[in-house]
């Protein structure tokens, strides 16, 4: 057998495992994206807060997030805390892989959503508000009628690059053995040792992700009337 008809088959091969490990990808990018956006939300009204009890908290959250690697908070979410309890309560502790790998997506994906809605708000001219408050409107009905629907024109673009970016990133979870796209590639690789074909597949098929997920992004873009993303 040729090289290229043995590369073919051991492609053709791990397809079934890489596509298993496509829509565990999808599903905990998708799930992190959803919860990293709620909890950027508030860090982002915490940091334009003019109380410090909640600028403080948000904006160190945000800079400890954005200050660290994605692959060391995934360490110290799975192994860190677990051991931390373990040696305060003497009792095994463990966290399911999966719900590991959303939780510390979800928080990290919540610190540079929180830079997205923040410029996006910050975006949206000052006298937009002034203009809605002499109307008779509170600043929460303001913020919720006026300046929020303006801001997230503003928000779609950025959002969507933070979401193929953690597509990206959520290959790291193999670390703690959460059997995506990259882990499942590895152990077939592990077994096989067919380490060419394997990782290009790997490759070409987050590749179809990303190209599919931006496809879809710039269909809603555009009918929402927003400019084309930055890419």
């Amino acid at each position: 057998m040729s090289l290229l008809a043995s590369y073919i088959e051991h492609a053709i091969n791990v397809f079934p495992s890489l596509l298993r490990g496509a829509v565990i990808t999808i599903e905990v990018t998708t799930f992190a994206i959803f919860f990293g956006l709620i909890l950027g939300t508030i860090a982002a009204f915490g940091k334009l807060s003019r109380r410090s009890v909640f600028r403080i908290p948000s904006s160190m959250y945000v800079d400890f997030i954005r200050g660290t690697p994605l692959f060391v908070q995934i360490l110290l979410f799975y192994y860190g805390i677990p051991g931390l309890i373990i040696g305060i309560t003497g009792e095994p502790f463990r966290i399911d892989p999966i719900l590991a790998g959303i939780a510390v997506c979800s928080i990290n994906s919540g610190a540079y959503n929180a830079e997205i809605v923040r410029a996006g708000i910050k975006s949206v001219d000052r006298g937009q508000m002034e203009a809605a408050r002499s109307l008779g409107m509170t600043e929460g009905q303001a913020m919720k009628e006026v300046i929020m629907p303006q801001a997230v024109r503003l928000i779609i673009p950025p959002l969507g690059n933070e979401f193929i970016a953690l597509l990206k990133d959520s290959s790291l979870l193999a670390v703690i053995s959460v059997h995506e796209l990259s882990k499942n590639g590895m152990l077939y690789v592990s077994k096989t040792f067919a380490a060419f074909p394997t990782y290009i597949s790997v490759a070409f098929v987050y590749l179809a992700l990303t190209m599919g997920i931006s496809r879809v992004l710039n269909y809603i873009e555009r009918r929402l009337g927003v400019s084309d993303r930055s890419e």
